[in-house]
């Protein structure tokens, strides 16, 4: 199956983050007509902050809303390379702190010792998310999904069963953790911001499956999912 996905192009980041922001906006408020609630997870790294920003503002029934994230970098909550500290700081404010957090990080010195408490999170959660925000990395990783990673084919097989994993890859730093291929690609709604002509440039190798880029979590991603990737960039 080819990728599925739609682009759409922005002058810049304000623009793309308010766009982006209204979209998933309305997706959120879809979602709370429909069942009552709405669950959103979102990416972290330094491209998010503008959109989350925007989201923080658009006028939503907050507690009917839950937040929580495609992967986390397995630091504490007050370090400055938390994405849990990110959406606190950048969405989770004025009317926005009323929805509800639920973070992939537990107070442990590895993730592979709280795996099964982080899972029970996820599961009482009610998947299907209605929207997930991914990134792009330089190398193709999208959420903690490391082409590097110890654990990368088990992430990215669409039978697994664990819906988070750890993932440790010389590329990124510190230990992580993600959600798997199959919660990600179960979005009823599902996004990816990119900014910059090279990562726009990795994206279209990652399409056209070039190179290393062929095992691209992005592009089994893209095959697997049950909606349609929309795809907002900007130089």
């Amino acid at each position: 199956m080819e990728p599925r996905f739609v682009e759409r192009d922005f002058v810049d980041g304000a623009a793309l983050a308010a766009a982006l922001a209204e979209a998933v906006a309305e997706d959120l408020r879809n979602a709370i007509a429909q069942r009552g609630r709405a669950l959103l997870a979102v990416s972290g790294g330094t491209t998010p902050r503008e959109f989350l920003h925007a989201l923080s503002n658009a006028p939503l029934q907050w507690p009917r809303v839950t937040v929580t994230l495609c992967d986390e970098r397995w630091q504490p909550p007050q370090h400055p390379r938390s994405n849990a500290r990110l959406v606190h700081e950048s969405l989770l404010r004025g009317a926005a702190a009323a929805a509800a957090f639920v973070p992939l990080y537990a107070d442990a010195p590895d993730p592979e010792p709280v795996l099964t408490a982080i899972e029970q999170r996820i599961e009482r959660l009610r998947l299907p998310l209605d929207i997930a925000v991914l990134g792009l990395g330089l190398d193709g990783h999208t959420a903690s999904l490391f082409p590097d990673g110890d654990r990368f084919e088990q992430a990215l097989d669409p039978a697994v069963a664990s819906l988070v994993l750890p993932m440790r890859a010389p590329s990124a730093g510190e230990p992580r953790i993600t959600l798997t291929l199959p919660p990600i690609a179960g979005a009823r709604n599902l996004y990816l911001q990119i900014e910059g002509a090279e990562k726009k440039a990795v994206f279209q190798q990652i399409v056209r499956g070039d190179g290393a880029f062929a095992r691209s979590p992005l592009r089994a991603l893209m095959r697997h999912a049950k909606a349609q990737l929309n795809v907002y960039w900007c130089e």
